[in-house]
């Protein structure tokens, strides 16, 4: 049962990639609102498997070996790559950014590489067991931003999708402790 859980958080790790394929296919000539329906969906998508995941991580035995290895890379790919669709779709939600950002739109160019970085970082020392990491990663990313906040959304940006970017990799974390615990 064990496995079957870690390979449903594998497979909640790489279906951003399959969803970030499908987006940018539909975005050549598609509706303006194809982006958000593949957002939602690989949001809604991404949390049935990683709660299927944990639903079975409970009722089994904790990950031993190899499995234990698997489990961690898989958690942090999770948290990784899933968070750009969550933060997006939080952003679109709270009117922050339009239907179809690029990479540039907003005050706060580069947030994507910071997030993968910063999701990477809080799924790391949750699964080290150093959930005191998270304040530090935090108080460096608000300290690096602190310049930019001033610009007009800057700050609701900066606000909202760490949130989203924390708590997802969190609950990534999360599952991941489940199947290892």
């Amino acid at each position: 049962m064990i496995g079957v859980a870690i390979a449903l958080l594998a497979a909640t790790a790489l279906l951003p990639a399959v969803s970030a394929g499908t987006r940018h296919r539909l975005a050549l000539g598609a509706h303006p609102r194809s982006g958000v329906v593949v957002d939602a969906g690989t949001v809604a998508a991404m949390l049935l498997l990683s709660g299927a995941s944990a639903l079975l991580g409970v009722a089994g035995g904790p990950a031993a070996g190899t499995g234990r290895v698997v489990t961690v890379c898989a958690a942090t790919a999770a948290a990784v790559t899933g968070g750009g669709f969550v933060v997006r779709l939080v952003l679109r939600t709270g009117g922050v950014i339009g239907q179809n950002p690029t990479p540039s739109d907003g005050p706060l160019r580069g947030g994507r590489v910071i997030g993968y970085l910063e999701r990477a970082a809080v799924a790391g020392t949750l699964l080290a067991g150093w959930p005191e990491g998270l304040a530090v990663i935090l108080a460096v990313k608000s300290l690096a931003r602190y310049p930019e906040l001033r610009a007009p959304q800057a700050s609701e940006q900066f606000i909202m999708g760490t949130f989203a970017s924390v708590l997802w990799a969190a609950g990534m974390s999360g599952v991941g402790y489940l199947l290892l615990h």
